[in-house]
């Protein structure tokens, strides 16, 4: 499966190194890619939410994500947007995003999304929880265009500060991808 990922991660790159037909470039921090002469299906433009959790994509009929709902914190972001929220215990969220990639491809009808979280800071009580992730999902649309299935890939890389551990990093395993599979539908109006 890490192979898998790897595999998407290495495709997303050298398209957008060689070149597609249907590249609509980096808008605000999101990159689309389109294989072969085809466009970004307008169907598919609009909210899509997962079955699990609090994910959300909003997607533009270019392709692009004007928003998306992570399962960090459960906030709303935007690309190229640094985000402030408060949180519960007091204290603040602040999350900025990187760069959002989005592969599509019109023969397979397999989407590809993947978010990068650049920085994210949150205080949690007395403690303080930062960090950066990426996570990819990648999976196929219905013939519909109302449902795409996708297994959810996460790799967070998280700093605790607490007053027994500071600058504690939380242990990973690649093993755990993927993390789900999430079934996303499309939101109607």
């Amino acid at each position: 499966m890490k192979q898998l990922v790897l595999f998407a991660g290495c495709a997303v790159v050298l398209a957008g190194l060689v070149g597609c037909q249907g590249l609509s470039g980096n808008k605000s921090g999101v990159e689309v890619i389109i294989e072969g002469d085809g466009e970004f299906p307008e169907s598919l433009a609009g909210v899509w939410k997962a079955d699990k959790g609090v994910w959300e994509f909003v997607f533009e009929p270019d392709g692009t994500l004007s928003s998306a709902v992570t399962s960090l914190g459960s906030v709303r972001m935007k690309p190229g947007e640094v985000t402030t929220v408060p949180l519960k215990m007091g204290g603040k969220g602040i999350f900025e995003p990187g760069d959002w990639f989005v592969q599509y491809s019109p023969d397979r009808r397999e989407l590809v999304v993947e978010i990068f979280l650049k920085h994210f800071y949150t205080e949690l009580g007395e403690g303080i929880l930062e960090g950066k992730r990426t996570d990819i999902f990648i999976g196929t649309v219905s013939e519909d265009g109302r449902e795409w299935s996708a297994e959810w890939f996460n790799f967070p890389e998280y700093i605790v500060h607490t007053q027994e551990h500071q600058n504690y990093k939380l242990p990973y395993d690649a093993n755990e991808n993927p993390r789900d599979t999430l079934i996303f539908q499309k939101v109607t109006e």
